[in-house]
């Protein structure tokens, strides 16, 4: 059934990039930053399938965005401190926009 809806499909592609990304960051912030990416992650995944299964998706989706945002900054220090090259900033950028967007579609629907 989750297959049917976008934002999933969607998120679960990009959780797949995410988690792979999180694999090659360097030793020293595996346990730190890399572990709170890839917990955070799969988090919007586990809040996106309970949007899917209840009635009342308003807390959900709130959460899910605000764990959007914070990925977006966690991301961000990874793009200063050189983890990851702008190209793969600006990419998992626009994915988690997209992401977003589509809750925030879903929030008003």
């Amino acid at each position: 059934m989750t297959d049917n809806y976008p934002i999933f499909m969607h998120w679960y592609k990009t959780n797949d990039w995410i988690l792979d990304k999180c694999e090659k960051l360097p030793r020293n912030v595996r346990y730190t930053i890399a572990g709170r990416i890839g917990n955070m992650s799969m988090d919007v995944l586990a809040l996106i399938i309970q949007a899917i299964y209840t009635k009342e998706k308003k807390a959900f989706l709130a959460d899910m965005n605000l764990k959007l945002e914070q990925l977006r900054i966690l991301f961000r220090i990874c793009k200063d401190r050189k983890y990851i090259s702008e190209a793969q900033y600006y990419f998992i950028f626009n994915e988690i926009n997209t992401a977003g967007k589509m809750c925030g579609g879903w929030l008003q629907a």
